[in-house]
């Protein structure tokens, strides 16, 4: 069951079609307190269907990431020149202003969100979407976010954003420190310390500052631990991702959550100058990710600065059972491998070298595919056989490739599966 599921989570749904022009006009928008609509989770990034509101008055049908993890608006060019925004590129980001003669807005599920607040506006200078790899060509970033209450609903891949005051919340309450941009932190513990951690929810990879992963890690040798961001820590982003540290948290108090074996790294030194790394570098000794909280409702209520846990399932999220695999996307398609992580002191996967091209996962052609749902082909049940297509100079092959339970679970003894039944 645990593979399968992960293949549904990160498989494209058939709502979201992208690029396709839209029958709405602006005077089709919904007056609807609150709208819900459907998520896919694609490498831990939500993504959902966004209309822009062009200047004419029709609209044009997209990918939107919701990302609370950064109060940047960013877009595509293609869509700065369909909303008139003017860009101006120096190096591999270009940057805007919202135009003066008119006030941007999107709508989600037929509701109409305001972007007027936004300021500035920034592109990738090269890419076809946000991020390699990757489908949206906008994001809902925290500074929008924060103005209505939200609700990502991971268990039943739901997005619902509403007025405030609107939205019923179910679940653990938790008091929140909420930035004037929407940036979020939860008052934590770990091993019995308080620390402010982050709430990144547009991202996958866990993070704690490198002073904390150190002191950890060094006080806990037998945390389970390996080296190369595989699985769901893989966003392609960063060329360090061959080289993280990653651990697996015996135990972290998380506002009202007690939640087990959380995979972390490290916050990275290099940054992605698009996202400029406010994600992290706002958040306090971390961030907890998409990953950390696959199995909750988390629920926003920005006005009451509370966030809202609601459990949705119990068993075990099989996050890093995959092929050991670092890979790159490329800017228009394809996936070039980076590395190979260690498994049990060996590479694990034989016959393959950084630069190698990934065309294809048991037959199915990969080039025009998205990250996450690379991963879902590379995921699946510990022992279980993939064949990886191999293009090296000019030359493909066929290497045969396990998949593996990377960062096992913390190992504790009977007194603590007591303790944690009582």
């Amino acid at each position: 069951m645990g593979p399968t599921l992960l293949f549904v989570v990160l498989i494209f749904s058939p709502a979201i079609a992208f690029g396709q022009s839209s029958a709405l006009s602006t005077a089709q928008l919904t007056t609807k307190d609150a709208v819900t609509v459907p998520i896919v989770i694609d490498q831990g990034r939500v993504v959902i269907d966004v209309d822009l509101i062009l200047a004419d008055g029709s609209t044009q049908h997209v990918r939107g990431w919701v990302d609370n993890g950064t109060p940047n608006l960013q877009m595509t060019r293609r869509l700065a020149a369909l909303m008139s925004v003017t860009l101006a590129c120096e190096g591999p980001v270009c940057s805007g202003t919202n135009p003066p003669n008119r006030s941007l807005a999107i709508a989600i599920g037929g509701m109409k969100i305001s972007l007027a607040s936004i300021r500035e506006i920034t592109a990738p200078a090269t890419l076809p979407a946000l991020a390699p790899g990757m489908s949206a060509e906008i994001n809902i970033p925290s500074s929008i976010l924060r103005n209505y209450d939200v609700l990502i609903n991971f268990p039943d891949h739901e997005f619902t954003i509403a007025l405030p005051g609107r939205l019923k919340f179910e679940g653990i309450k938790s008091k929140a420190l909420i930035a004037e941009n929407g940036l979020i932190q939860i008052s934590s513990k770990i091993e019995n310390k308080n620390y402010d951690l982050g709430l990144d929810l547009g991202t996958s990879a866990s993070f704690l500052s490198s002073e904390l992963f150190d002191k950890l890690a060094n006080a806990h040798p037998n945390w389970p631990r390996m080296t190369g961001a595989v699985g769901p820590f893989n966003s392609g982003e960063l060329a360090g991702e061959i080289t993280w540290p990653l651990m697996r948290l015996d135990r972290v108090q998380y506002g009202p959550l007690f939640l087990t074996d959380v995979a972390v790294t490290v916050v990275p030194k290099e940054s992605n100058p698009l996202q400029n790394r406010n994600r992290v570098e706002n958040a306090g000794a971390g961030a907890l990710s998409s990953e950390a909280l696959i199995n909750y409702r988390v629920g926003l209520d920005y006005a009451h600065s509370a966030v809202y846990f609601d459990i949705g399932r119990t068993f075990r999220f099989p996050d890093f059972d995959v092929i050991g695999l670092i890979l790159r996307p490329g800017i228009e398609s394809g996936f070039t491998i980076v590395g190979v992580a260690d498994f049990e002191g060996a590479p694990a996967v034989a016959g393959v070298q950084p630069g190698d091209q990934l065309i294809a996962i048991d037959g199915v052609a990969i080039a025009d595919s998205t990250l996450g749902q690379v991963w879902s082909l590379l995921g699946g049940t510990p022992g279980q056989e993939r064949k990886l297509t191999i293009a090296r100079s000019g030359k493909q092959f066929t290497v045969a490739a396990n998949v593996r339970h990377f960062l096992a679970e913390v190992p504790r003894d009977d007194n603590w599966r007591k303790l944690r039944r009582d």
